[in-house]
């Protein structure tokens, strides 16, 4: 247990009591061999279709967990989404001294015993998701302002303090590669990398910051594509160094980006990152939108805000060879920040209305984002 299998062709001689050889037959193997993955210990069956919510660190290791886990379990829910790499770049765990994430003291004490809550998820039925914020990283940037953005002298944070690392370091993608590795072993059945791009407004700054490119220097292209090559390079990387632990790869990934070639700054190009992953999980709260499809204030019509998306996002992935699943990320809270006029209280008629326009665009998968994890009662999640 622990570690894949090779399996090898071979070929059958059959030999009478003398040595003498009688018959040679050539063993056919089948064309597709067994693939023989990281087996946890942990069974979890993939839900008829995955209907979640996020759960912070703190929520995973203390008091509320054993609520939201009878609030799932007495709704149509069937999934978690768990931070185990969080938006300030700390663990939510702390690792074993045998762990090759011990070395790098991002350890937090949030949940204490992960295991025990995914042996909690197993015996409840729950699917489970492990949430890695990847490029969003102030711990990492901080202790190693190289792998970062220079302004000056300075570290480069944005208007809310927070620092990013850079997705042209192929160091940050194995540190963010073996974090993922762990949290399979723990026993998640899908690692969902978040904040997968560069910071928002980029192509501002691009030139006025100070940063490497490694391997991407030196290509032939506009730094927009270097950008969207080493942000879609990443996440093939992952998946493929992830097939040995029998764990899906799934991608948050801004609403907007479905709607244009790709998204200059931040180097998202919904398509090529599509065609690497298994699930794409757009985040298309209505309140993250400026006027748009002809709708002036979205989350004043979360209906019509989702089904105008989810039909443009059809039509991209039905464009692709091997579409992954379609999960997005929908919105159960209140943007009161909006101000008057501009948003409505968010509850069970206003979560029901984007389930409904997902499912009248054949999309039966979702994700329910509250950042304080207070989700609302009384919804019909299969409406």
């Amino acid at each position: 247990m622990g570690q894949p299998a090779l399996a090898e062709e071979s070929s059958l001689e059959a030999k009478d009591h003398d040595g003498v050889k009688v018959e040679e037959k050539e063993l056919k193997l089948p064309d597709k061999l067994p693939r023989f993955v990281y087996d946890s210990g942990l069974d979890f069956k993939y839900p008829d279709a995955v209907r979640g919510i996020y759960l912070t660190g703190h929520s995973a290791g203390g008091a509320k967990f054993d609520k939201l886990i009878d609030f799932v379990n007495s709704t149509e829910l069937n999934s978690m989404v768990i931070d185990i790499k969080d938006d300030f770049g700390n663990l939510t765990y702390e690792p074993t001294e045998d762990s090759p994430l011990a070395q790098f003291d991002i350890g937090k004490p949030y949940i204490k015993e992960p295991r025990k809550v995914l042996e909690e998820l197993e015996k409840n039925e729950i699917y489970p998701i492990a949430r890695v914020v990847v490029f969003k990283d102030t711990v990492l940037a901080e202790a190693r302002p190289e792998l970062s953005y220079k302004d000056g002298n300075s570290l480069w944070k944005n208007g809310r303090g927070e620092a990013f690392v850079n997705p042209f370091s192929k160091e940050v993608w194995d540190y963010n590669v073996e974090i993922a590795i762990e949290a399979a072993k723990m026993g998640f059945k899908e690692i969902q990398f978040d904040y997968v791009r560069f910071p928002e407004g980029f192509e501002k700054r691009d030139t006025s910051l100070t940063y490497t490119m490694g391997d991407y220097k030196d290509l032939e292209m506009e730094n927009v594509q270097k950008r969207v090559s080493a942000v879609t390079d990443f996440v093939a990387y992952a998946n493929s160094k992830l097939e040995p632990y029998g764990v899906d790869v799934s991608v948050d990934i801004f609403g907007y980006s479905a709607t244009i070639p790709e998204a200059p700054g931040i180097g998202q190009n919904f398509s090529k990152i599509s065609e690497n992953v298994d699930v794409i999980s757009s985040m298309i709260y209505p309140s993250h939108w400026g006027p748009y499809f002809g709708i002036s204030k979205p989350d004043l019509e979360p209906y019509n805000i989702i089904n105008e998306y989810a039909q443009v996002e059809n039509k991209v992935l039905q464009a692709l060879d091997t579409p992954p699943t379609s999960r997005p990320w929908i919105q159960d809270f209140t943007a009161s920040y909006l101000g008057g006029g501009n948003y409505l209280n968010y509850g069970k008629a206003e979560v029901e209305a984007q389930i409904k326009a997902l499912k009248k665009n054949n999309i039966n998968e979702y994700l329910l984002w509250n950042a304080g994890n207070k989700y609302t009662n009384n919804v019909d999640y299969t409406p």
